[in-house]
C-alpha cells in the first residue's frame, strides 16, 4: 500500500494545535494596507483558528497531521 501524500501547499500555510484545530494565518495582508482601517491592522495580526468546515477540508490535505 503505498503512502498517503501532504499537499505541500497546504503544509506550508497551515498548522494543527495540540487540541486538532487548524491554525493559518490572518487574510487581507498581503499588499493594500494604507486603505485597510487601523482596526483592521490590530485585529489581522499574527494568527487565527480556522472554522469547522474550513479545517476539515484542510485536515483532508494533511492525512498524518491528526
Amino acid at each position: 500500500m503505498p503512502k498517503m501524500k501532504t499537499k505541500s501547499s497546504a503544509k506550508k500555510r497551515f498548522k494543527v494545535s495540540a487540541t486538532g484545530k487548524v491554525i493559518a494565518g490572518q487574510a487581507g495582508k498581503r499588499h493594500g494596507m494604507i486603505k485597510r482601517h487601523k482596526k483592521f491592522i490590530r485585529d489581522a495580526r499574527g494568527t487565527t483558528t480556522l472554522s469547522e468546515p474550513d479545517a476539515k477540508i484542510i485536515k483532508g490535505f494533511m492525512p498524518y497531521d491528526r
